[in-house]
């Protein structure tokens, strides 16, 4: 008899980490057709990115870029990142001298992080679909739901992310630009007054899925 409760116990288990897997693999599956969506949606704003060793996604005021690698064994200095313009913070108060070594130049300010070292292999060439896919493949926490405003986003690092409508036909915020504040504040920003940004409280879960408030910078767009 106890044999057989143990092995009903770890069947139980085995039971609920194949629901939980799955339930993961739901949301990885569905950030792959909505992503899809984005780029249909807007082609002329993807373009190669020669520079960074992948794609471009452009914001449609041309003002920011979210860029992501086709292969992290190539890629300069990020393998997923946002890209945008440095004026609108410089007139708020930044003192580039006081930004991360390297976060700065040419009129542009760029965030992001490493994904890994691995060499990425296509069936055919790389697009920007594809090399999407490759991030859910293999950097799947990197890949995150936002509920409050039924997105999708991939985690950059350090509180910024890039998002995206679940479903862009119900969602005035089709693809929202996200930067943690705390960098340009403690560099000398006014975060009121950075102008084509939002300085707005979001709600989102601590590592232990613990509701809570943070403070960000948004910059979405409805794609119409």
């Amino acid at each position: 008899m106890k044999k057989k409760l143990i092995f009903l116990a770890l069947s139980i288990t085995t039971i609920f980490a194949f629901a939980s897997c799955k339930q993961v693999d739901v949301v990885g599956k569905t950030s792959i057709t909505s992503f899809k969506a984005i780029l249909e949606k807007i082609p002329n704003n993807i373009k190669a990115d020669e520079r960074n060793g992948g794609w471009a996604l452009s914001a449609p005021d041309g003002t920011a870029r979210f860029i992501w690698s086709k292969d992290y064994s190539k890629s300069p200095i990020h393998d997923v990142m946002l890209e945008f313009d440095s004026k609108p913070f410089v007139d708020a108060g930044l003192d580039i001298s006081k930004l991360p070594a390297g976060m700065a130049f040419d009129g542009k300010i760029m965030v992001g992080t490493k994904l890994g070292k691995e060499v990425l292999t296509y069936s055919g060439d790389a697009t920007p679909l594809t090399s999407y896919e490759k991030i859910v493949e293999l950097k799947r926490t990197n890949i995150k739901y936002h509920s409050d405003l039924d997105h999708y986003g991939i985690d950059l690092a350090n509180g910024n992310v890039f998002e995206w409508a679940k479903d862009i036909s119900t969602n005035d915020k089709d693809i929202v630009f996200v930067l943690n504040p705390k960098v340009f504040i403690d560099a000398g920003v006014n975060p009121e007054k950075v102008e084509g940004w939002a300085f707005k409280k979001v709600n989102v879960k601590d590592d232990n899925g613990k509701p809570i408030q943070v403070d960000k910078f948004l910059k979405p767009f409805d794609l119409k």
